[in-house]
């Protein structure tokens, strides 16, 4: 399970599908009797200490149901698609359930910035637009290859990287069919390499959950 503040108060928590039940009950265990709402995103739970949860389902799980047939769908192996894009490097995949089915990766050099002024510095950020543009363009082409054959099985499409990259790869219009099932939430992920597709799969299959402990009296 991670931690991190949320913006606006609580914190973020990701929790793996498979402990939201005990997470639940341990949530409790803290803070007395709750009661449970459905909402749009899953599952609000209040307990009477003030203390609130926000359990937001999984993307490609269906919301709208209680604890229990919440963690049933979250746990429930799902096939998604996968997209890290971040300058000139990108990770394509499938996962069925928590295994990567299928995986490529691929990078191309993007020259970085350069401190030179004037008429250098406008060759350069010419050079690396370009160059950035072409890579973004091998993307969409393994994107194409890999995810859009399979678009009518995937339950939801999850990006990570830098969302600028990742709009420009989905910009392409032979990919039309995926931008439907594009999730909400974009990956904090470094420079996509295997592994790091490899551990997009835990983090794309896990449970956010907003925590806002209660107001001190």
């Amino acid at each position: 399970m991670t931690s991190r503040p949320a913006a606006g108060g609580g914190r973020w928590l990701e929790v793996d599908p498979a402990r939201v039940g005990r997470w639940v009950e341990g949530f409790a265990d803290r803070h007395g009797p709750h009661t449970t709402t459905i909402r749009e995103y899953g599952l609000l739970l209040t307990a009477d200490d003030g203390a609130t949860a926000e359990l937001y389902a999984p993307p490609g799980a269906p919301v709208g149901a209680a604890v229990a047939d919440f963690v049933a769908a979250a746990v429930a192996p799902r096939r998604i698609g996968l997209l890290l894009a971040r300058k000139g490097a990108v990770a394509v995949g499938v996962a069925e359930g928590g295994d990567l089915a299928v995986s490529k990766v691929d990078s191309r050099y993007v020259q970085g910035r350069t401190a030179a002024g004037g008429w250098s510095q406008q060759r350069f950020a010419r050079r690396r637009d370009n160059q950035a543009k072409a890579a973004m363009g091998e993307a969409a082409d393994l994107a194409v290859r890999l995810l859009v054959p399979e678009a009518s099985r995937l339950a939801a499409l999850v990006c990570g990287g830098d969302r600028r990259s990742v709009d420009t790869v989905l910009a392409d219009r032979r990919l039309a069919p995926l931008v439907p099932l594009r999730a909400e939430r974009l990956l904090d992920v470094p420079e996509p390499r295997h592994a790091v597709l490899v551990a997009a799969v835990a983090a794309a299959r896990a449970v956010r959950i907003r925590l806002r402990d209660p107001i001190p009296d």
